[in-house]
């Protein structure tokens, strides 16, 4: 009886542990050479602003909800802002990485919490 009671604890552990999510969470990283400004909009709820990502860094990780986000990068001594909208799922980690190229360039890179 006392096998069954611990062995029970432990099943539920473990289920308990295997069902958690953990919520979504967005970084930007700034692959040119100069500092960029970073705004994260969902398309319900309040908009996030991730300034003065300084050149060649990444962020630090910022909670998000589920849902559609859009992230708008302004870049230092560049005219014009850069756009990329994505879909946001618990458990995964987002990047937005700014492309070092003539024009700048966003892209969205994910992985598994």
């Amino acid at each position: 009886m006392r096998f069954f009671k611990l062995f029970s604890l432990l099943t539920l552990a473990v289920l308990l542990v295997a069902c958690s999510e953990e919520d979504p969470s967005v970084r930007i990283q700034n692959d040119l050479e100069v500092k960029a400004n970073v705004q994260l909009k969902p398309d319900a709820g309040n908009t996030i602003n991730i300034n003065d990502v300084a050149a060649g860094t990444t962020s630090a990780e910022v909670t998000v909800q589920e849902g559609r986000w859009t992230a708008t990068a302004s870049v230092q001594s560049k005219s014009g802002e850069y756009t990329v909208a994505f879909d946001v799922k618990n458990d995964v980690r987002y990047t937005v990485v700014i492309v070092n190229a003539e024009t700048p360039v966003l892209e969205v890179r994910t992985e598994d919490k």
